[in-house]
């Protein structure tokens, strides 16, 4: 059965709801990304997803029925095996993604930054990984849900919002690789309901894609519109 979210104050047409909520949808995860991508200065790119996910921080809050303490609930519940054999096929495959397009940047961090690696790791699940998270998996599911026509195509569809929202560093492998993840993520947390279980994936791929050098096309530095 459809579910439609509804937020708007007073009585009003369901129809009118889902209009509003589509709208909503739209701008948030296509007209604001595309915004980000095509006029602002890589410079603040970083302070503008800030106010992107506390915009998104606000509209879980008003969703009918989410819960903050629900988010919490799947870490015991968490398939540790299947985290391993993520982790493990990630490697893999960033491994020969890297060197196949720039074996020059291959271990480049390791090789010659290794503090600033040891901190993307500390920091990248809380400061990365969880906001986006947030973002493209609650309150994509449970306030936007019930637009999808089903489960299995709102998980693709989702990983293809994901990848949309890296157009800002305007290259065709970080538009690859956040789809590949996005689709991870989705699953782990729409068809196992665990919240924690996609952020660990997530920090995870973030931490082994900068170890094995494919950080190179994530750095706001080598951001290069093409127009």
């Amino acid at each position: 059965m459809e579910r439609i979210l509804a937020y708007a104050v007073g009585r009003v047409s369901g129809e009118t709801v889902r209009r509003l909520l589509q709208a909503e949808f739209l701008a948030f995860y296509l007209a604001i990304p595309l915004l980000m991508a095509v006029a602002m200065p890589p410079a603040y790119l970083f302070p503008a997803l800030f106010a992107f996910t506390i915009l998104g921080a606000f509209l879980l809050q008003i969703t009918p029925g989410f819960r903050w303490r629900d988010l919490v609930t799947g870490f015991s519940r968490i398939d540790w095996g299947f985290v391993g054999g993520f982790a493990l096929v990630t490697v893999a495959a960033a491994t020969g993604f890297i060197l196949l397009l720039r074996p020059e940047a291959f271990l480049v961090l390791a090789r010659d930054k290794p503090d600033l690696l040891a901190m993307i790791w500390v920091f990248y699940p809380w400061f990365s990984a969880l906001p986006q998270e947030l973002i493209f998996r609650p309150l994509f599911f449970r306030r936007y849900g019930g637009l999808m026509p089903s489960r299995r195509l709102a998980i693709l569809f989702n990983g293809a919002l994901f990848s949309f929202a890296h157009l800002m560093y305007w290259n065709l492998p970080a538009l690859v690789l956040t789809f590949a993840g996005g689709v991870a993520f989705a699953w782990a947390y729409e068809k196992q309901r665990n919240f924690p279980a996609a952020v660990l994936m997530h920090a995870l791929a973030g931490g082994i894609l900068f170890s094995l050098g494919l950080g190179v096309w994530f750095f706001t530095g080598n951001i290069v519109r093409p127009f």
